[in-house]
């Protein structure tokens, strides 16, 4: 009797995962109120002690932009396929600034946890999940000041000479944040799982990031790159999505659904080995961070 009370006390039962791809999102919704309490977390503590505080999420990207507009186009003087230039280069900082962001992220999250890993169970999903959500927030906020530029040379298009032609494919753009989120989600819990193991990752990925910047149409057009490397430069995942916004909001660039099909496909495969991964090292992890 006393026995069955006590089965009947439990309220949470923890089952090791049986299956590598076993998201377990039912148990993900459970926890919700703390994946809440982790985006506000990751949101507010960057700059929690800093004198402008959120401001900086708007001043990056404008100083980001300005400094590229100097030495790109006033000294290397790249083409920005007939976009105003510093239109053409907040569209591409503002995605590449959600991608890196998240990846960066993403891929810290058994090292950077450990001590809470270690302590209490919860859904370890949650804390790669809460980074997405945290850093969309902060893309939703710079979007809103590309908004603002755009809407700026799109009504002085006349007096400048610069005409913008927005286009239908504006309705991708939330398809073009979920293709981010997964790239960055999948290849954010293959690197951390590699890191728990292999440290050398963790200095690796901010150099690869810097790089791989330059092999995406952020800083030039695609239709700039020469022929020999365009197919290299188009085998980036991150490629389409950018020129597909560019496309979008000025109807310069290039729009392909092929291209913009490989990259949803790209994601899916990521996502689903970084699933994969993330569920394997998930039970080992603590024996070798």
């Amino acid at each position: 009797m006393q026995d069955s009370l006590q089965e009947d006390d439990w309220t949470i039962e923890i089952y090791p995962k049986s299956k590598l791809l076993d998201l377990n999102l039912k148990e993900v919704w459970k926890y919700r109120d703390l994946l809440v309490l982790f985006v506000r977390r990751d949101f507010v503590a960057v700059y929690k002690q800093t004198v402008l505080g959120p401001l900086w999420f708007i001043i990056q990207p404008i100083f980001t932009a300005i400094v590229q507009l100097f030495v790109f186009t006033n000294i290397a003087k790249l083409s920005t396929d007939g976009i105003p230039p510093l239109l053409f280069y907040m569209s591409g900082n503002v995605m590449w600034a959600y991608f890196s962001g998240c990846l960066s992220l993403t891929a810290n999250t058994f090292r950077g946890n450990v001590g809470i890993f270690g302590k209490v169970y919860f859904p370890r999903l949650i804390t790669p999940l809460s980074l997405i959500i945290s850093q969309l927030l902060k893309f939703l906020v710079q979007f809103v000041l590309f908004l603002v530029v755009w809407f700026y040379f799109y009504f002085d298009g006349s007096s400048s000479g610069i005409a913008l032609h927005p286009n239908w494919s504006i309705i991708l753009v939330p398809l073009l944040v979920v293709i981010m989120a997964g790239l960055a989600l999948g290849s954010g819990m293959i690197i951390s799982a590699l890191t728990t193991k292999y440290r050398d990752f963790t200095f690796l990925l901010s150099f690869a990031i810097q790089l791989l910047m330059y092999g995406t149409v952020v800083i030039y057009p695609l239709s700039s790159a020469p022929e020999q490397y365009r197919s290299l430069i188009l085998a980036n995942p991150m490629t389409p999505l950018i020129e597909t916004l560019r496309y979008a909001f000025t109807g310069s660039g290039s729009f392909d659904w092929m291209y913009l099909g490989y990259s949803f496909s790209f994601m899916i495969i990521i996502l689903t080995i970084g699933v994969i991964v993330f569920n394997r090292v998930e039970k080992t992890f603590m024996d070798t961070v």
